[in-house]
């Protein structure tokens, strides 16, 4: 298959299942990948629905920084 059919078998699948209503679509937190300003490392951080800067402290240094 190439990448256009299966992309017209995807949304017509989508829209199958919207018509039923079989499917709920809902936003949930997110999770943002944020590096430490002072060591380096890489660091998960979630942050709920609206939210573009969280606090969070490094896993490795402990350093108490926000994320960009």
């Amino acid at each position: 298959m190439s990448k256009q059919s299966m992309r017209e078998e995807a949304e017509r699948l989508i829209r199958e299942t919207m018509e039923k209503k079989n499917i709920v679509i809902k936003q949930g937190n997110t999770r943002i990948e944020a590096i430490c300003g002072k060591c380096g490392a890489p660091n998960r951080v979630q942050a709920a629905k609206g939210e573009v800067r969280v606090k969070f402290v490094c896993k490795q240094c402990g350093h108490k920084q926000e994320t960009l």
